[in-house]
């Protein structure tokens, strides 16, 4: 990071859109969900999560619109991946932040 220029305005605003995305707790377990198998359906997802398919399908869509899933078609199936390699790393690291503790004298 220290060797990247200063972040301007219209990349911070991309940047902000990706963490909103990413910030709902519905989106993270499916990305984990999708992490854990590659590539699942909407309604492997839908069981998975135990939520309805119409609200896993609008959140994958969210998803998509940002490019962090992707979707092929087979037959009447469509199959759901991570199309971002850096996501589960993200969520990783943010999980890790999440079970670690502060340095003292920081939290």
């Amino acid at each position: 990071m220290r060797d990247r220029d200063l972040m301007d305005p219209p990349n911070a605003t991309r940047l902000e859109g990706i963490f909103k995305v990413l910030a709902n707790d519905t989106r993270l377990r499916l990305l984990h969900a999708l992490a854990r198998t590659k590539e699942l359906t909407v309604t492997d997802l839908c069981e998975s999560v135990d939520m309805r398919c119409s609200a896993v399908s609008n959140q994958l869509q969210r998803l998509a619109d940002k490019q962090i899933v992707a979707s092929r078609r087979d037959g009447n199936h469509i199959w759901y991946r991570i199309a971002d390699p850096c996501v589960p790393g993200l969520i990783d690291l943010a999980w890790y932040l999440m079970e670690t503790p502060p340095p003292k004298g920081l939290g």
